[in-house]
């Protein structure tokens, strides 16, 4: 047995189901369970948090900020003329055609493997036009 499994308190049957789904977290969403549990139960976890997230940190790519998205248009929203243009700005590849039917297909991915910033700058045009878009 390791000094570290020494140091574990013994859980009841429940900690211990609740212990190994928290396991399974990435480190951004362990992150997030954290700060939502210190709201709702009005404390702060800032030394256990940095002991649990050593051991997630193994998981590097959720710990990693993505260096390029996946802008996918989720919607047309009602001005779908306005968004067809944005959609021809960003991909001058298309022609109109094309573009009204990415459009009309939403959701549909317009931009793959986009630099972080030009994929924010994507996403902020299409949402000015009308449409609904996210960052994958």
């Amino acid at each position: 047995m390791s000094d570290e499994q020494k140091n574990v308190p013994e859980l009841g049957a429940k900690a211990e189901k609740i212990l190994d789904l928290v396991s399974e977290l990435s480190v951004f969403d362990l992150s997030k369970l954290v700060k939502a549990m210190e709201v709702k139960f009005g404390v702060s976890a800032a030394a256990p948090v940095a002991v649990a997230a050593a051991p997630a940190a193994a998981d590097s790519s959720a710990a990693e900020e993505k260096s390029s998205y996946q802008v996918v248009l989720d919607g047309a929203g009602d001005n779908k003329i306005n968004v067809i243009k944005a959609v021809r700005a960003l991909r001058p590849d298309l022609g109109l055609a094309d573009a009204k039917a990415l459009v009309e297909s939403a959701p549909k991915p317009v931009l793959e493997n986009a630099p972080t910033e030009k994929a924010k700058e994507a996403k902020k045009a299409l949402e000015e036009a009308g449409a609904k878009a996210s960052l994958k």
